[in-house]
């Protein structure tokens, strides 16, 4: 009987050593289940952190440049630029034009390359709603309008067409604004782009840039 008493003791002694060895395990599973959450939600707390900065800086960056004057940049009184709608030629007083009288039907202008000469007076009413226009000549080098034609491809509210007798050999024009350069790597074109797509010169901001004209 004695005999049968210690080993009862001794199997309750393991299966209690065993129960304290599965609870010290579940315990450290916790633990390192906790940890790593932990871990996962700063890391993703941080990641939230660093891009919500990063778009704030990029904010920044974009407004700061938006701001900024561009260098050599030609400008006309938006408010003594016409604004009417005729069907009949008209004569501007630059070239390409920045604003002015003009068609009632515009160009398309949601990012697209003509590879042909377009009507000014067509182009001028996307720029009234906020299109840059991209022109060259034939002084302009084959890979610097490629890389414009790239650029413009990409961009809503630009357009981009050949302009044979401009004086400069690249030009972009916006509504009373305008500057020259001479290859596709000047950041003026950056610039001039962040500045004046959609910008605050703009008078009919968000009015379409597709449905008008395509050639």
């Amino acid at each position: 009987m004695a005999a049968n008493r210690s080993a009862n003791a001794d199997r309750r002694a393991r299966i209690e050593e065993m129960r304290r060895a599965e609870q010290a395990r579940e315990r450290r599973n916790r633990l390192i289940t906790i940890g790593v959450s932990g871990i996962v939600v700063l890391g993703l707390v941080g990641f939230g952190t660093f891009v919500l900065m990063k778009k704030s800086d990029e904010q920044d960056k974009k407004e700061a440049a938006a701001k900024a004057p561009i260098a050599a940049e030609k400008s006309w009184d938006a408010a003594k630029l016409g604004r009417n709608h005729v069907e009949t030629a008209v004569k501007y007083d630059m070239k390409p034009p920045v604003g002015g009288d003009h068609h009632p039907v515009w160009m398309n202008c949601d990012g697209v390359v003509y590879k042909q000469a377009i009507s000014e007076v067509n182009a001028v009413h996307s720029l009234e709603h906020g299109a840059v226009w991209v022109t060259y000549n034939k002084k302009a080098d084959a890979g610097d309008v490629k890389k414009l034609e790239e650029k413009v491809g990409k961009t809503k509210y630009t357009l981009m067409s050949p302009v044979d007798d401009q004086a400069g050999s690249i030009m972009l024009s916006a509504w009373g604004k305008q500057v020259t350069v001479d290859n596709a790597s000047d950041p003026r074109i950056d610039a001039f782009f962040t500045k004046y797509v959609q910008g605050k010169q703009t008078p009919e901001p968000g009015a379409a840039c597709t449905g008008g004209l395509d050639k």
